[in-house]
């Protein structure tokens, strides 16, 4: 079993460890409401070392998350519920000051947890609507109240329903807009990271900040057909390195995601490359190799929210992009 590093994030309980690897465990099933990853597949997730997963409203992962961290204690795989680091997320039609406490509520029952150690927004928009409609309708999309919705986030981690609380898909401009008035500054920012998307300002900001940025489609969501490519896994410069290592193309890319010192939410369900997606922490990348990642040109890769939305909301997906940027 591999023992994962880990990077300390800030909390109610003051400096607190968080495993650099998530499992991120989102599909196109599950958000569609159909079947999500299964907690055998979770289960076996913990035995190989995985210490913390990656979840969401949205997502409808949440029960199959829970339901392998009961099966995990009761095999005796780990001693104690707080030997996994879990975050979920605040989907947006609850991005209201009123709705923020019962939707952690919410996740909680589906998690059968007492408490998630990191609860984030998901994105700085929100939605009027009970029900995940797709393409969102355009009368749906609204802006967000970020201060009555962050008040509210402080709410849950004051109430101790979550260890610590952050945003995802947040651009420095309005983590700024956050800090001039938060009582508990955003512990991590999940934003889309990879070597074709370094993220180079927006992660410098986050550091300087005290704010940990949490990559997301580190691969970029290869093998999804409603968002991402495989243009990270095509890469010609990943892969002469891979190949020059003896490594895989993966490998290499969530390695360099490491140096960058950000915690890597990677999502496989098949257990070879779960096995694969671990083994990085034993090696490093030269300069040499680091420098010619650094001159990849850079592109956007991942449309979650673009593939979701109608044509509409052209204005809002620009600003989106350029406040991700």
């Amino acid at each position: 079993m591999v023992t994962i590093p880990e990077l300390m994030i800030s909390s109610s309980e003051g400096a607190r460890p968080c495993p650099v690897i998530a499992m991120g465990t989102s599909s196109e099933s599950g958000i569609a409401g159909k079947e999500a990853v299964s907690p055998s597949t979770l289960v076996e997730a913990i035995k190989m070392g995985y210490r913390h997963f990656d979840t969401a409203a949205l997502y409808r992962s949440e029960k199959p998350v829970g339901d392998a961290i009961a099966e995990a204690l009761r095999l005796g795989l780990i001693k104690s519920r707080s030997e996994i680091f879990v975050t979920t997320k605040l989907w947006c039609n609850s991005a209201d000051r009123h709705l923020v406490l019962p939707a952690i509520k919410q996740s909680l029952k589906k998690l059968g947890l007492e408490y998630v150690d990191l609860y984030l927004i998901h994105w700085p928009f929100k939605l009027i609507q009970d029900d995940m409609k797709l393409p969102i309708p355009n009368e749906c999309i609204a802006s967000i109240d970020i201060k009555a919705v962050w008040e509210s986030m402080e709410e849950c981690q004051n109430l101790g329903l979550t260890k610590s609380i952050g945003v995802s898909n947040f651009s420095s401009k309005r983590i700024k807009e956050i800090l001039s008035f938060a009582k508990i500054p955003p512990a991590v920012n999940q934003v889309e990271m990879n070597a074709l998307w370094q993220q180079k300002k927006l992660n410098e900001f986050c550091k300087e900040n005290g704010i940990v940025v949490t990559a997301y489609s580190p691969l970029g969501a290869a093998g999804n057909s409603a968002w991402g490519d495989n243009h990270v896994m095509e890469c010609d410069v990943l892969q002469d390195i891979a190949k020059s290592k003896g490594k895989t193309v993966a490998q290499i890319s969530l390695r360099w995601l490491y140096e960058q010192g950000v915690i890597i939410a990677v999502k496989s369900f098949n257990p070879e490359r779960m096995r694969l997606n671990l083994d990085i922490f034993d090696w490093c990348l030269t300069e040499e190799e680091l420098g010619k990642i650094a001159q990849i040109p850079q592109r956007k890769l991942v449309y979650l929210i673009g593939s979701l939305m109608t044509t509409e909301h052209n204005d809002l997906l620009a600003e989106i992009d350029a406040d991700i940027d």
